[in-house]
């Protein structure tokens, strides 16, 4: 009876060490596979202004009657970012209160622009709490950027140039249209492409 219980003890032992070295395997793995996987980044299309090249300079009405410049110069330092949304795309509901967070820590001018009824981004500026924050409504912005999907974002610098777009759906595709200004590149996949073919 003691002999089968010190061989059980033995055996749980020897369970309870293969584990472990199996727990240290499988967290080795998972940071290997951290290292390997690509950021995630917005996704540019190839429509409208090229990036590098000068926005088209427009003023245009916000929903609120005043008056908005865009692809004109900025104070020194300042970038303006278009959010392209509407209140029938789930989301751009979602990406809202992540820009508005965003733009504070980057200190980006933050512009929404939409084309919907005027009653409805009334009750998605009031639902979403967007007071405050320039917004365009109407198709001239859209047609001039070639924004067929939505959520979309333009980064423009000081100089009114397109510095970085695409598609955006989460906050790591924000960063990454700074990130992609900062770095001198068109995009963030652009960059991680040329650089796996740089390795082969």
């Amino acid at each position: 009876m003691v002999e089968l219980l010190i061989a059980s003890q033995i055996v749980s032992w020897i369970v309870i060490l293969a584990l472990g070295f199996a727990l240290v395997a499988l967290a080795r793995q998972v940071g290997v596979l951290h290292v390997r996987i690509a950021p995630a980044g917005a996704l540019t299309t190839g429509r409208g202004p090229a990036i590098g090249e000068a926005a088209p300079a427009m003023d245009v009405a916000t929903i609120d009657g005043a008056t908005l410049s865009i692809g004109r110069k900025l104070a020194k330092g300042r970038m303006q970012l278009l959010l392209f949304v509407s209140p029938h795309c789930p989301l751009c509901k979602e990406l809202i209160p992540i820009a508005k967070s965003f733009v504070k820590r980057e200190k980006l001018d933050l512009v929404f622009v939409g084309d919907d009824e005027i009653a409805e981004q009334r009750a998605m500026i009031a639902k979403m709490e967007m007071d405050g924050i320039p917004f365009i409504n109407g198709p001239a912005v859209g047609r001039t950027f070639e924004v067929d999907r939505l959520p979309q974002a333009v980064l423009i610098g000081e100089d009114g140039i397109v510095l970085s777009k695409g598609l955006v759906n989460s906050r790591e595709h924000l960063e990454s249209l700074v990130t992609a200004h900062e770095m001198g590149v068109v995009s963030v996949q652009d960059y991680l492409s040329k650089s796996k073919s740089k390795v082969a």
